[in-house]
């Protein structure tokens, strides 16, 4: 088992600036590939970013890309997701994943998760 706790949620005025934390505990941190997911009211879980186990390999979603950056602390057992230029679109409650194996991460999204923590709540006012 892995568990994820997320943290630095807000709410914050378009154009601000947020870093989420994913803190994990449980089974080796650096086995497990990391993304990002988010959930905006109303809408379905979405795709925000992917890790690999050892930051080789980053992959955005298009609607994120060049504003976010994810990155992780193997040694504090921690995933980020630094968001910049936020805009109101990007309002959501935002869920880190770990999964074992990064190909299924971009491969299968959401599906391809095997933990997944309970979300902070990020809104952006316009």
């Amino acid at each position: 088992q892995v568990q994820l706790v997320e943290s630095g949620g807000g709410l914050v005025q378009a154009g601000d600036s947020l870093r989420l934390s994913c803190a994990t505990s449980g089974r080796t941190f650096s086995n497990y590939a990391m993304g990002w997911f988010r959930q905006a009211p109303g809408k379905e879980r979405e795709f925000v970013a992917a890790i690999s186990s050892y930051s080789v390999v980053t992959y955005y979603a298009d609607s994120v890309k060049g504003r976010f950056t994810i990155s992780r602390d193997n040694a504090k057992n921690t995933v980020y997701l630094q968001m910049n230029s936020l805009k109101p679109e990007d309002t959501a409650a935002y869920s880190c994943a770990a999964a074992r194996y990064y190909n299924d991460v971009v491969a299968r999204g959401a599906d391809g998760m095997d933990y997944w923590g309970k979300g902070t709540l990020v809104t952006v006012s316009s």
